[in-house]
């Protein structure tokens, strides 16, 4: 009944900054954020309503957009470091105009579906934009989907166009991955040109695809000589008996290159478009089961950027470096949605995660905000720690957020005093509220950034109700599932109204006289929480991985950061396994520091091992693990099992996939006859 987690989740314990208390913001914006928010009274339950002001924006984003564009047209909007490109807003907006006529006459229209696919390049920003404006529907999908993920992302949303590059750039990788066997596999034929004028795609609504030339464009012309005999027919515009060849291919640049003499003329869509339009249709993580594909409106992601800038305190003067996928929320809600609310820049360091080059773009951009989620600190801070990256030019980071799976206090501290992020903020949300409902602020106390993931942000209510009794509201201070309400809320999953039913609940709204007067509607994330008398939210787990040992909840967070802070712990993950005696019992995956050698001194428990690891000085035995949680927390929190493993498996957000573990570690089991 529960809602996938939030690629966005955060951690309570993600803002342990210094605990000085002399933390604060060199933006005048910040240090309004608490001044406008309303005074609060203490909560007698957990139910609370975030601030009434700011008032919620109430224009479409191609509405607010333009404004944005008038007033900071020739401020820089994106910086695509790899590409070496940089577009300012008026520039971003004449790109997106060309683009829209373009796909316009290629016959985008509003509500259409249209996926891209494509890593952080100024291409998916112009992309972006012109189907905004076109009342299309973006639907970003990670470009490290196979074929098979490709074909059943389309099918089910019954996507008309695809925008995709002729290789895909992936994270920590030096060499890309090539998508021509990707589109023989969608039914693009192996001559390209289709015979006789005729195509059929493997995806039935598919009607073109749209192709940006990479940087090894030219690679790809000379290896497959039938891609350059389609480009020259494209560029010929190719005529038979006065009618257009149907071609299934054409190339964005061309599209925005043929329209640029219109370019500073407005774009009006087919029809009027609404702020409660479906404009962003993005996929759920699938930590705990299939993806889904989330709809979400003008409304919805215009004014959440717009208060997640507010609460960073952002301006026109910023540089906001953002690693996290635009394919996410991450990247394009609060990326896009918050820097151009603001006027504010955006910076790409490369297509996909590269973290010496998010370093490097720091530092030559001056960049003063940065995201990320715990892994790619993680790998950040590894580079500055071993002198590959110099340490010195952060000094203008002031601000960022931190999002994604648990982190432990020592990282934040690493992060405060190795990057200057003094002013970090943490995000807690989930794709289906657009993203975030919870956030902290540079002028929080110290200890509640220590402990929550803040308050609500301004126009959304949140509760917290029994797990068991969904119509219990509980004390302050207690644990139970957290359930959101607000302009944030999606519309419903695409065509899936058996899942939208089972999270989505509205309820109805009486006046003094128990007359119906309205309804409200209530999202159930599925995440164990807790608020405090102030507001204050605590994430303590995920409903779906509690773990019941002989009848008693066992929290995975608990027993996760334990482990955290054993030196030869490099990332934790915890889960329960079935168990004959107790029902379930605890299973630790543990990733080692580098260099450092595990020893399995029970049955089963190494499931990965490489060459770097099994040579190195230093060894970890279970053993050794177990007792290190045995002294510091009670007995039957303690791994039953631990097994080493090199990667986890995870969500293209770099959220782990419990589930997954799980198999993996009952399959272990199983082949060493242990269940």
């Amino acid at each position: 009944m529960h809602a996938i987690r939030s690629l966005l989740g955060a951690t309570s314990r993600w803002a342990s900054v210094l605990k000085a208390g002399r933390i604060s913001c060199s933006h005048n914006a910040t240090q309004l954020i608490q001044s406008n928010e309303r005074k609060r009274t203490l909560l007698t339950e957990s139910y609370s309503q975030g601030p009434s002001n700011p008032p919620l924006l109430t224009q479409t984003i191609p509405q607010h957009f333009a404004d944005i564009v008038s007033k900071y047209g020739d401020r820089t909007a994106v910086i695509s470091k790899q590409q070496n490109v940089r577009l300012t807003y008026r520039d971003l907006d004449e790109k997106s105009n060309s683009l829209a006529r373009g796909l316009r006459e290629e016959g985008v229209l509003k509500g259409d579906r249209v996926a891209v696919m494509l890593g952080n390049n100024w291409e998916f920003a112009v992309a972006t934009y012109a189907l905004f404006k076109l009342g299309a529907i973006l639907v970003p999908l990670n470009p490290a989907f196979n074929s098979a993920q490709v074909i059943s992302a389309l099918n089910h949303l019954e996507a008309g166009y695809l925008i995709i590059s002729l290789e895909t750039s992936l994270p920590y990788k030096e060499q890309g991955r090539e998508n021509i066997s990707l589109l023989t596999d969608l039914g693009l034929p192996n001559h390209w040109l289709p015979s006789e004028h005729t195509h059929k795609w493997t995806v039935p609504s598919l009607q073109k695809i749209i192709l940006t030339r990479s940087s090894k464009w030219d690679h790809y012309v000379y290896t497959y000589p039938e891609f350059d005999a389609t480009y020259c027919q494209l560029q010929s515009l190719v005529r038979k008996e006065e009618e257009m060849v149907d071609i299934p291919v054409c190339v964005l640049d061309h599209l925005i290159v043929c329209h640029d003499r219109e370019s500073s003329k407005s774009i009006i869509p087919d029809s009027p478009l609404h702020m409660d339009d479906t404009i962003n249709i993005q996929f759920t993580s699938g930590t705990t089961s299939a993806p889904k594909a989330a709809c979400l409106s003008h409304n919805s992601i215009l004014n959440n950027g717009y208060f997640i800038g507010e609460r960073m305190g952002l301006t026109s003067q910023d540089i906001v470096c953002c690693p996290p996928p635009l394919f996410h929320c991450f990247g394009c809600i609060l990326g896009y949605m918050a820097t151009a609310t603001h006027g504010s820049a955006i910076l790409f360091p490369s297509e996909a995660f590269s973290p010496s080059t998010v370093l490097r773009s720091v530092q030559e951009e001056k960049a003063t905000a940065l995201y990320g989620v715990a892994t790619m600190f993680i790998a950040e801070l590894e580079l500055l720690a071993n002198g590959t990256i110099s340490p010195t030019g952060f000094e203008h980071l002031r601000t960022g957020i931190a999002a994604g799976s648990s982190v432990p206090r020592h990282l934040m501290e690493k992060l405060h005093k190795a990057l200057n992020l003094k002013g970090l903020t943490i995000c807690y949300g989930m794709t289906e509220t657009s993203p975030v409902s919870c956030m902290t602020t540079p002028t929080d106390p110290i200890q509640k950034r220590i402990d929550s993931v803040g308050r609500l942000l301004p126009h959304i209510d949140a509760k917290v109700v029994s797990v068991d009794d969904h119509s219990s509201i509980v004390s302050p201070n207690t644990r139970g599932e957290l359930v959101i309400s607000g302009y944030n809320v999606m519309k419903g999953y695409w065509n899936d109204e058996v899942r939208t039913n089972e999270v989505r609940v509205a309820e109805n709204i009486l006046d003094a006289n128990g007359e119906e007067v309205g309804e409200k509607v209530w999202m159930y994330t599925g995440d164990e929480a807790e608020m405090d008398e102030e507001g204050y939210v605590k994430i303590t787990g995920r409903i779906k991985d509690l773990i019941i040992r002989g009848g008693e909840n066992i929290h995975p967070l608990e027993i996760e950061n334990c482990l955290f802070t054993h030196w030869g712990v490099g990332e934790v993950s915890v889960v329960g396994i079935p168990d004959e005696k107790y029902g379930e019992c605890v299973a630790a995956f543990i990733v080692p520091r580098k260099r450092l050698r595990f020893e399995a001194d029970d049955a089963g428990s190494r499931i990965e091992e490489d060459e770097t690891v099994t040579n190195a000085e230093h060894a970890l035995t279970t053993q050794a693990l177990k007792d290190w949680v045995r002294g510091q927390l009670s007995g039957h929190l303690v791994p039953k099992h631990i097994f080493w493993i090199n990667e986890y498996p995870k969500t293209a957000s770099g959220k782990i996939q419990k589930f997954k573990l799980k198999e993996m570690g009952m399959e272990i089991l199983k082949q060493n006859g242990l269940v």
